[in-house]
């Protein structure tokens, strides 16, 4: 009878134990991040009564006589299943779709938490606004006039430098992708009118930008070679609209003041680009891009030894030989475009976002994209392992195993979804009725004390 009380105390014990838990997942149903625990019950020690015995002879085999002592608990884990996604609209909200965890930081200490509502701070770093633990991460970094992130190395706070400059940077290529109409008429040579020369030229403009930032409009005029079916001169101006004269020079290598603005774009019969000569006679290779050099004078930039600052581009006429992305001669209506020129003036960071990948991109308000950096995401062998710090963190323990820490879609990471929130994963549902059946078998165990006692009472009578 007094095993019977103590199997009815543990099993009164242990259901607390597992209502206190049930109790913690149902306040932290709405909890960010929240990842629910479940407790697991094994029974305890047992008193061996009699051993087994094996068969003998004509008698058979006996089996043991044990009687349990109560039950206690095996593991409270932690069920690391996916919570539903909540759309916030926060660039700074983000979620995990799959394994792994964001990586915090406080001094040394790293934390690793599932509940991504970050923003951040006066100093512009990345953080997590209710504890100040720091996003990690790794930076990138300007090699070069290039831009190197490298996911090797250790991992660093981000920071997103809000209203940051970015300095105006002069244009050093702009890239051609017209179509020159095959039955444009030729200018005849004499004294041709302004209509007869308006209907043999076509004119592409780009707009690019010198040190300072300044506009100018690029204007290249295209016009057929007398006697030549498949060739046009192309005529390069710098702001043709300026009252101070840009002396626009071109040439295949580095173009000087004086050497002339014109060149020479041969196509083969199918329309297709063949061959560019410059106004000083040097033909380009039959192979491979072709591009021109342009200079030009810029205004209001210091002199060197007496003689204006001038400024050097390349003009890409596109590929040999190809038909996507390069001056043509089909006929068909000529095109203006020019797809791409890589100058802008100066501008100011306006906002940023961040992909799947976790890589933070800066906008800014002249247009221009620049990679800032890229979430760093951890991942553990057992993450059941992992002991939980409270604010919805977790640290490594002796079980967790080690944290595998790299860009997410590696090693098990899931992917990054901005403007969302993981909620818990706590279901009322299953709680409720994990509740009933802990009610249940702690009521049942009160019976056992209580039916023991009452034993012991009757025992204690049996003198009377």
């Amino acid at each position: 009878m007094m095993r019977s009380l103590y199997s009815g105390v543990s099993g009164l014990q242990n259901h607390q134990v597992r209502m206190d838990v049930l109790g913690n997942n149902i306040s932290n149903v709405n909890t960010i991040g929240f990842k629910k625990s479940r407790v697991t019950f094994q029974d305890l020690l047992y008193q061996q009564m009699s051993g087994a015995a094996r068969p003998q002879g004509e008698i058979g085999g006996i089996n043991p006589k044990e009687i349990g002592l109560g039950m206690s608990i095996a593991s409270v884990d932690t069920i690391h299943t996916q919570g539903a996604l909540q759309t916030t609209g926060v660039m700074t909200d983000l979620a995990l779709q799959g394994n792994g965890f964001f990586v915090l930081k406080s001094g040394e200490q790293s934390y690793y938490t599932r509940a991504g509502d970050f923003g951040i701070d006066a100093d512009g770093r990345l953080v997590n606004p209710g504890t100040g633990l720091r996003v990690q991460g790794w930076l990138a970094n300007d090699v070069g006039g290039k831009t190197i992130l490298s996911t090797s190395g250790a991992t660093q706070d981000l920071v997103i430098p809000v209203g940051s400059k970015d300095p105006a940077k002069a244009t050093s290529r702009v890239d051609f992708a017209c179509n020159l109409d095959k039955r444009t008429p030729e200018i005849p040579e004499g004294n041709p009118t302004q209509d007869t020369i308006e209907a043999g030229t076509w004119r592409v403009e780009e707009k690019i930008y010198d040190t300072f930032g300044n506009p100018h409009t690029l204007r290249v005029e295209f016009t057929r070679v007398p006697g030549q079916p498949n060739q046009w001169k192309g005529t390069v101006i710098v702001d043709p609209e300026s009252p101070t004269a840009t002396n626009a020079a071109a040439a295949l290598g580095t173009p000087q003041a004086g050497q002339g603005n014109t060149f020479t774009v041969q196509f083969d019969n199918r329309g297709l680009l063949q061959r560019v000569t410059d106004a000083q006679g040097t033909a380009s290779a039959e192979t491979g891009a072709l591009d021109i050099g342009v200079s030009f004078d810029v205004a209001g930039a210091s002199q060197t030894g007496g003689q204006p600052t001038r400024q050097t581009f390349r003009l890409g006429l596109g590929t040999v030989g190809s038909a996507t992305s390069t001056i043509t001669q089909q006929a068909e209506r000529s095109s203006t475009k020019a797809f791409s020129q890589d100058g802008y003036t100066m501008g100011y960071l306006d906002t940023f976002k961040i992909d799947q990948s976790g890589q933070v991109t800066a906008v800014y308000s002249n247009g221009s994209n620049r990679l800032i950096g890229q979430i760093a995401l951890a991942s553990f062998s057992n993450p059941q392992g992992l002991e939980k710090a409270g604010s919805s963190t977790f640290t490594q323990s002796n079980n967790s195993g080690q944290a595998n820490i790299g860009p997410s879609g590696i090693a098990g990471k899931g992917k990054i979804i901005a403007g969302t929130l993981e909620m818990s994963n706590v279901d009322l549902a299953e709680q409720m009725t994990d509740m009933i059946v802990t009610e249940r078998g702690f009521q049942a165990n009160s019976k056992t004390i209580q039916t023991s006692d009452q034993m012991l009472q009757e025992l204690l009578q049996l003198k009377r």
